[in-house]
């Protein structure tokens, strides 16, 4: 196997995103977390995806997603948005060698430019989705 080139592993630790496993495959449902009024959202597209032919795309923590509003109020329903995966039922192992469980899957609605389109989150957040995301951080109450 070949080394890395000098210029990729000089970036160190900001380039280092540790595995998680990819347990929301497309057209799975999702917990809406924010307050924005949604309250079911359907995975539509995952961002960033690179996969094998014919495979089905699928999601993890802290992964960016376009989804539909399945569930919620009229001016929302039936519309395109980004959203951000917060939680996920399969578990999430840590570097440390624990394993993190959640109880649903939820994801928050985000903006084209990245800003959260809710003011608060309801529930726990996974530290890897905290991680990658900062302005999730700062609006959760609970990291995990």
């Amino acid at each position: 196997m070949a080394s890395k080139s000098r210029a990729v592993s000089a970036k160190g630790a900001a380039e280092f995103r540790p595995y998680v496993t990819k347990a929301l495959p497309v057209s799975s449902n999702v917990v809406c977390a924010d307050n924005t009024g949604a309250k079911i959202l359907k995975i539509a597209q995952v961002s960033k995806y690179k996969g094998r032919h014919s495979r089905q795309p699928s999601c993890s923590v802290g992964d960016l997603v376009t989804v539909t509003v399945k569930k919620g109020p009229a001016q929302l329903r039936k519309q395109i948005f980004g959203a951000v995966i917060i939680r996920q039922k399969y578990p999430v192992r840590r570097l440390n060698g624990t394993r993190v469980v959640f109880e649903d899957n939820a994801a928050v609605l985000v903006t084209p430019e990245g800003e959260i389109k809710g003011t608060d989150i309801k529930g726990p957040v996974a530290a890897e989705a905290a991680e990658k995301w900062p302005r999730i951080a700062n609006l959760a109450h609970m990291i995990i």
